[in-house]
């Protein structure tokens, strides 16, 4: 077989013919004839079995040629002084910060690589959302942050004083975050970006997000753009590449990546040995993006116009990265002698240019006209595919040489005093060389100068200013009462169910909802069947844009699997990033869309805050507010699943997140309570929280709610059932989701030995700890003023100790709590790794089963002096227990 590369070739006569017959056909019918011939030629080799090996990436140059670029509409020189102007006060800003509190940190060459990328999208591409629909959701890199808050400040929107509190937020409202934190700068930015491959995968399901509302009639999203502004060293995170597939699946002609391809990682170059462009150009367009390539300036194309032979092309093709870094600031006569110089070919088209020419020849992320050609074929685009421009520029640019291209550029911090005369002199602004002898001064032209006015009009033009969050939420949600939670309250006359089947009854009774069934989003990552909620597909049917194009299998049947344009069910197939993402997206609706939207995101608990743990801490920086389901939860309860599976942890890990609301609830009437307060606190009163709620599938009895429960159950813990009669000895149990069955068990056992026992329902540990942890803080911040007592303290006041809590969590999860209760406590719990055998084999294995919840009970009656050491030894002898065997944690 004939390679393809030209150096094979063995008739390049034929081959010209070939050449000449497409040119010809360019030329007389234009590119689209010629492309369809070429598809037609390419289906007929295929069907003859000749399946043509091409690469995946072409050329090293430019996607869109000379001829084809629009005319810029802006005015370039203005838009030059206006880049000048930011890129100092970025720099400027990160070097003052440190200058003033060494080790501050901020990044000064991230952005000096990107100002071009975003100010052509602020100055004719982003919609604002003061014009007409919901504007575009911008995703910006987290290092580029200084570059955004000096547009801002340019703009009249941030204070030289804010600008001089760069990383200093503790005064609030005063600073500036380090990077995009919407939770602290609340009116600013909408999508925290920093931890690098959650704003890719976010911006990905964003777009999906959007095109849900609007198929759904929830809101008309048709003129919003995602933009998403990534690094090229951040295409290493799995999220960050992981989900392009769902983007082309789902037709997000909405979509556009930016990837700043300055050719650096922190610590060095990202392909060293190799070109990221064309790894990057050969994922996606493999992926089925669109791929636009902004690889070079315009004054590299009179280069491109001489070079008939391709020379040009095949050099660059073949010139590896680290040998572009170390190009990348060398003078003209270095590139020439370097690069231009390995083909005579080459040199005989710079033949005419002198070395400061040469060494002007620029990369095309520094083009406005390159980039704004780019964007403009994004935006055009309607083939239902989304777009990414890989623009190549230099990390530091215009930094000067310690910065530009450097290996350690993106640790510095701070300019010289040379290094900032010289920054000055390139970009020209009017500060003096005695203002540089102190804090280099930011520099502003005035509110009605004619930079900042052009800023302005073109601002107004797009629809207002941008980074901006909503934070008025016009659309008032009504809750639903009785008529939805009062069947939960009555608890099963008759039965046994689980918690995640109660789950699945109520969330089908919100969907139908006339209040806000409509604004419910289920989300659930390939498991609805296992929870119990396939009712779900024929109910309101699986979200597909382009509705269900086959006849499922099971139609006509009660619950076929139905997908529709409107279906309202996220059906995310495997992907718990994926399904993450989806939450986020729905969960910030309010702010993004001014539509509250009410998602409930389902899945194993185990695949949740363990694998996507980062997602979550992000959902608490973008204020997200809905329910997490924590499903299949506790480490004895999917038995048979084993130790990947088993979570005992995830109540732990919640307790990290300042804004997660977490229960782990027994009873139907937990839950509805739960739910029902989530709902007032989240849509009515607008609270920046949202819930994760674990559940288990294990059946058994689901009482009536205990009257004047509630407030408890919210708070974290309330009298289940109080001890028949009182004997000598009286502990108090506490108990928690399906080990509640083996602490009641536990409670008639313990008759046996002569002790009674009061049962309390645990539903958050996590709770309980942080309203004890305000009442020391305010305690100690006030030491005159009355003492408060914490909630768990004043309950367990008056009730007779010791105290036993039993969970299917790790013993930290309870001890969380040990320090406000009043008396000796033995905490219980599944320290260890899960494994797979029965529940009563895993509850015996992690000592929570009712014997051990009894041992536990009278060990703490041991230790206050109550049984002696023989009691308990002839105790543990009755219950069967092994005092010998392998401790959990060894395990």
């Amino acid at each position: 077989m004939d390679s393809y590369t030209p150096e094979s070739d063995r008739d390049p006569q034929e081959t010209q013919e070939w050449i000449d017959s497409l040119d010809s056909v360019v030329e007389a019918e234009g590119r689209e004839r010629a492309q369809f011939i070429l598809n037609r030629v390419l289906q007929t080799a295929r069907a003859r079995g000749l399946d043509p090996v091409l690469p995946v990436s072409t050329d090293y140059v430019n996607t869109i040629r000379p001829e084809e670029e629009p005319e810029f509409p802006g005015d370039e020189a203005m838009e030059e002084r206006i880049r000048r102007i930011i890129r100092w006060n970025a720099a400027v800003m990160v070097h003052k910060a440190n200058k003033q509190f060494d080790g501050l940190g901020g990044h000064i060459s991230t952005y000096a690589s990107s100002a071009t990328l975003y100010e052509v999208g602020f100055n004719h591409f982003f919609r604002g959302k003061d014009g007409d629909g919901a504007g575009d959701q911008i995703y910006y890199q987290g290092h580029a942050s200084p570059g955004i808050y000096a547009r801002s400040f340019l703009e009249g929107r941030l204070s030289p004083e804010q600008m001089e509190r760069f990383r200093r937020e503790v005064e609030r409202g005063k600073g500036l975050s380090s990077y995009p934190h919407p939770r602290l700068m609340p009116d600013y930015w909408e999508f925290p970006t920093v931890s690098m491959g959650l704003g890719p995968i976010g911006s990905i399901y964003q777009a999906r997000f959007n095109r849900y509302l609007h198929n759904r009639g929830l809101a008309d999203t048709s003129n919003s753009r995602v933009w998403c502004f990534i690094g090229d060293g951040e295409s290493d995170e799995p999220e960050t590449l992981g989900a392009l597939s769902i983007a082309a699946r789902e037709q997000l002609d909405n979509l556009t990546f930016v990837l700043n391809c300055n050719l650096q990682r922190l610590d060095g170059p990202v392909r060293g040995n190799g070109k990221i462009v064309q790894d990057l150009e050969g994922v996606f367009r493999g992926a089925g993006w669109n791929v636009v390539k902004v690889v070079w300036a315009e004054n590299w194309d009179k280069l491109f116009a001489r070079d008939v032979e391709g020379v040009l092309r095949r050099h660059l093709n073949t010139v590896v990265d680290g040998q572009w870094q170390r190009l990348t600031t060398a003078s003209g006569d270095v590139v020439r002698e370097q690069f231009f110089a390995l083909d005579p070919r080459m040199l005989e088209l710079i033949k005419d240019m002198t070395d400061e020419e040469v060494g002007r020849l620029q990369r095309g992320g520094h083009s406005s006209r390159k980039v704004f050609a780019a964007y403009q074929r994004a935006v055009s685009s309607h083939d239902g595919r989304p777009t990414v421009v890989l623009a190549h520029t230099v990390k530091g640019w215009m930094l000067g040489e310690g910065f530009e291209g450097s290996n350690v550029t993106h640790q510095k911090k701070k300019m010289d005093q040379n290094e900032l005369k010289a920054f000055r002199d390139v970009l020209e602004l009017p500060v003096s060389d005695e203002q540089l002898e102190k804090l280099p001064p930011f520099y502003h032209p005035g509110m009605k100068s004619p930079e900042v006015e052009y800023v302005l009009e073109r601002r107004r033009a797009l629809g207002g200013f941008l980074p901006k969050r909503r934070t008025q939420v016009d659309v008032k949600v009504e809750i639903p009462g009785g008529e939805v939670f009062d069947e939960f309250f009555k608890g099963m006359a008759k039965g046994e169910a689980s918690t995640t089947m109660v789950f699945s009854r109520l969330l089908a009774k919100l969907l139908r909802d006339k209040k806000i069934g409509k604004r419910i989003v289920p989300i659930v990552p390939d498991e609805a069947r296992t929870f119990g909620m396939d009712a779900l597909f024929s109910q309101v049917g699986i979200y597909a844009p382009k509705g269900q194009l086959y006849t499922p299998i099971d139609k006509g049947k009660l619950l076929y699997y139905r997908e529709a344009q409107d279906g309202q069910v996220l059906e995310e197939g495997i992907t718990e990033a994926g399904s993450m993402a989806s939450f986020i997206a729905a969960a910030s609706s309010y702010a993004t869309h001014g539509q509250p939207m009410i998602p409930f995101y389902i899945f194993y608990s185990m695949f949740g805050f363990q694998r996507t743990g980062d997602q979550f801490w992000a959902a608490g920086d973008q204020m997200a507010r809905g329910f997490i389901l924590g499903a299949t939860a506790g480490r004895t309860t999917l038995n048979g699943e084993g130790l990947q599976h088993e979570d005992g942890h995830s109540h732990h890990i919640a307790m990290t997140v300042p804004n997660c609301i977490a229960y782990d609830v027994s009873f139907a009437y937990e839950l509805a309570a739960v739910i029902e307060d989530g709902l007032h606190r989240m849509y009515e009163k607008n609270e920046a929280i949202y819930y994760y709620i674990t559940l288990q599938n294990e059946d058994y009895p689901m009482p009536p709610m205990p009257e004047g429960a509630k407030e408890g159950i919210l708070k974290g813990i309330y009298k289940f059932k109080s001890a028949e009669e009182k004997l000598g000895k009286h502990v108090q149990l506490l108990g928690s989701s399906c080990i509640m069955m083996q602490v009641l068990r536990a409670q008639e056992m313990l008759k046996e030995f002569g002790v009674s026992a009061d049962v309390w329902g645990v539903t958050s540990y996590q709770q309980l700890r942080n309203e004890a942890s305000a009442c020391e803080r305010h305690n100690r911040l006030h030491p005159e003023a009355p003492a408060q007592i914490p909630y768990i303290t004043q309950v367990l006041s008056a009730a007779a100790g010791p105290f036993i809590a039993a969970s299917d969590y790790i013993k930290h999860t309870p001890d969380a709590v040990a320090r406000f209760i009043p008396g000796t406590f033995v905490p219980l719990g599944t320290d260890g790794f899960g494994m797979s055998d029965t529940r009563e084999a895993l509850r015996r294995h992690f000592e929570v089963d009712a014997e051990n919840v009894v041992l536990g009970a009278l060990h703490g009656l041991r230790l206050d002096g109550k049984m002696s050491a023989a009691e308990v030894a002839a105790a543990i002898k009755k219950l069967g227990i092994d005092p010998d065997k392998l401790d959990p944690m060894k395990v």
